[in-house]
């Protein structure tokens, strides 16, 4: 009894030990209404960036889809001894999209003295990279380039895409790993102040574009594996394609009326490996994802276009055969 009474005890005193050294959760809100941009941009002016305040610490930015089309989300975790951006967004002209000034501007700190600010991307697609130009000469900032050596070098991912990097903010930390199957250099990031899971193109509520399908089913399965246990407040990605009936906006519209919300869930994103093996390759719908490989169906629809071409002009060849025999025929 006393063994089993100070077994007991030392297990007590190691749980407590890691929920001390686990941060508690850091309360947001998603209670916000993303402008959904209009029919005629021309005609009804929207702001080209919205600011959401998720919590003091954190900042979800959205560009416009009256801006681009793409209407990334971009998203700011502020610590106490610097602050991550990630992401910049599709418009590079800081006249247009004022990202660098509002991000400044949201920071701690006055002037020289702002806290200092690392800018990192989910992966290298130009709509979440482009407003890069805008930070390349501001004081006290570094920006490590979307492409994938860069990627390995900065978090020494030796054994990519294996292996997880920790990012220490002062008093937050973020977990990186590699995600790719979007991208070869995708990564995702998970905040342990607020428990957001920020997925990227890898998970949205849209079109799923898949460039490698054993990545991106050996990829969701490793994030399954790392979030299991582990506290999941909203899995928040980079782009919102859906209305609240699941139904795809238009290609490249700047109107999303009735848009879904874009949190998505853990059980969600736990479901998505199973999801992605049922993947054909061109085009698959299960539930509300979409999963979609426009290689593929670019490839298939080349190929088809080439056949009906070929039967066409096998037809026509034939038909001619034939009226050189009728007209001899009748010579």
């Amino acid at each position: 009894m006393t063994i089993r009474m100070l077994q007991g005890g030392a297990f007590a005193g190691l749980l407590l030990t890691a929920l001390a050294a686990w941060p508690q959760q850091e309360p947001g809100s998603m209670n916000v209404q993303w402008n959904a941009g209009a029919m005629d941009c021309a005609r009804s002016p929207q702001p080209p960036l919205q600011v959401h305040e998720y919590s003091p610490r954190t900042f979800i930015l959205r560009e416009s889809p009256c801006s681009t089309f793409e209407a990334p989300f971009i998203y700011l975790l502020i610590g106490s001894q610097r602050a991550l951006l990630i992401d910049t967004g599709d418009v590079a002209d800081a006249k247009l999209m004022p990202l660098a000034q509002t991000v400044m501007e949201l920071l701690p700190g006055e002037a020289q003295s702002k806290l200092p600010l690392l800018v990192l991307h989910t992966h290298r697609h130009l709509d979440h990279r482009a407003g890069d130009v805008q930070f390349t000469h501001l004081a006290n900032v570094q920006l490590v380039p979307a492409f994938l050596e860069d990627v390995r070098k900065y978090f020494d991912f030796k054994d990519w895409p294996e292996g997880l990097a920790q990012l220490d903010l002062g008093g937050r930390v973020v977990d990186v790993m590699p995600v790719p199957g979007h991208n070869s250099a995708h990564i995702a990031f998970y905040d342990r102040n607020t428990q957001l899971f920020l997925s990227g193109d890898f998970f949205l509520p849209g079109r799923l574009l898949v460039e490698d399908t054993d990545a991106y089913v050996a990829s969701a399965q490793r994030v399954a594996d790392f979030i299991r246990d582990k506290p999941v407040t909203h899995v928040l990605g980079a782009h919102i394609e859906f209305n609240k009936a699941a139904e795809t906006f238009e290609w490249e519209s700047t109107y999303h009326p009735d848009e879904r919300p874009l949190e998505m869930t853990k059980d969600q994103l736990l479901a998505l490996p199973g999801e992605l093996r049922g993947f054909n390759g061109f085009y698959t719908r299960h539930g509300s994802v979409i999963m979609m490989n426009s290689m593929h169906i670019l490839a298939a629809i080349g190929v088809t276009v080439l056949v009906v071409l070929g039967a066409l002009i096998w037809l026509l060849v034939r038909w001619l055969r034939r009226r050189r025999r009728a007209a001899r025929a009748l010579a």
